[in-house]
């Protein structure tokens, strides 16, 4: 026998890799929604962190003010009025984008451009992937940054600007607001009769595809060219909007620097319910709804500074009880 013969090597067969292959895939398979999962909850569980510190904002600047902060307030002379969230940014660690802001003008003034362009990690929730927003949305050059949270105007139709706008609000035909947040109004936690466990102060809305070119379900606003008399006229009317008809486009500079305080960018209403369509309709009338990438629902912050989660599928009365302040309505945790 020759010594220098060499020994017999098995390797694997064909047929043994392809199983190996077929083994490795199927576990793939099994371990990446698992992978995706843990993913989404680390996600909205820094969403939910958003959401309390905006509400731990919300009541310290209570405390000092003995007030919530007004939204879409307009100086004497200035051009487009500032969000609550700008006045909130004092009590959440924001003290110096705060002070660079001059409240005395227009949030699209040049000496506020460079406070619009900051990011703020906490105005940001990582489950949404936004488009980029275009440089010039402001003003010709500069950036904004934008935002994910929303704060509650009610379940009025009014995009309202104080007790003297008849206008806005249709000449008494459209109630005025009944949330917490609103235009020449500052409102205090007295004034929830409703309960602040029983009230919305913020919610979500995904940023726009910034650009009339295209359509984005949640995040475009669209214009049917109807006037609603009420929110369920509203929400069956934007319903049935054909929206891949461009010619419906609205507002898609949604979410769009977080100063401003207008309907396509910090406020929503309750109007229709989460994750619906949002709206707009002349004159002045607005459904802009609270939406999310989060599964079934949107979080929310009440009155109280606690968030829950709310499911898609609540009943629209429930929905509507939540986002007024002083209606009187019997909310059950069932109904929720």
């Amino acid at each position: 026998m020759n010594r220098f013969s060499s020994q017999v090597r098995r390797g694997f067969t064909l047929i043994e890799l392809l199983v190996v292959i077929a083994i490795i895939a199927v576990l793939i398979s099994l371990l990446l929604p698992a992978v995706q999962s843990a993913r989404e909850a680390a996600r909205r569980t820094q969403c939910i962190n958003n959401m309390k510190q905006l509400g731990l904002a919300m009541h310290n600047y209570h405390d000092t003010n003995n007030a919530l902060p007004m939204g879409r307030t307009l100086q004497v002379g200035t051009y487009r009025p500032f969000s609550q969230f700008a006045r909130l940014l004092g009590y959440m660690e924001q003290k110096n984008v705060f002070d660079s802001i001059n409240f005395s003008l227009g949030s699209f003034d040049y000496q506020n451009v460079t406070s619009s362009a900051v990011t703020i990690q906490s105005f940001l929730c990582p489950t949404d992937v936004s488009a980029q927003i275009p440089t010039g949305l402001v003003i010709p050059g500069f950036v904004s940054a934008g935002i994910n949270y929303r704060a509650n105007e009610g379940t009025s139709l009014a995009m309202w600007y104080g007790a003297e706008d008849t206008a806005n609000v249709n000449n008494g035909i459209i109630l005025p607001p009944n949330g917490l947040f609103f235009s020449s109004q500052m409102i205090q936690l007295a004034n929830i009769t409703d309960g602040t466990s029983n009230t919305s102060a913020f919610s979500e809305h995904v940023m726009g595809d910034f650009t009339n070119s295209e359509v984005t379900d949640r995040g475009d606003t669209f214009r049917p060219g109807t006037y609603p008399a009420t929110p369920d006229d509203a929400y069956n009317q934007c319903r049935a909007t054909l929206i891949n008809n461009l010619a419906n486009q609205g507002f898609s500079n949604v979410g769009a620097p977080w100063t401003y305080g207008y309907h396509s960018t910090t406020s929503y209403w309750h109007v229709a319910p989460p994750n619906a369509r949002s709206c707009m309709f002349p004159p002045a009338r607005i459904a802009t709804t609270a939406n999310s990438r989060h599964a079934g629902g949107v979080n929310m912050t009440m009155a109280d500074g606690s968030v829950r989660f709310i499911k898609n599928s609540i009943n629209i009365l429930s929905w509507r009880a939540l986002g007024t302040r002083n209606g009187g309505e019997v909310l059950s945790a069932d109904s929720l």
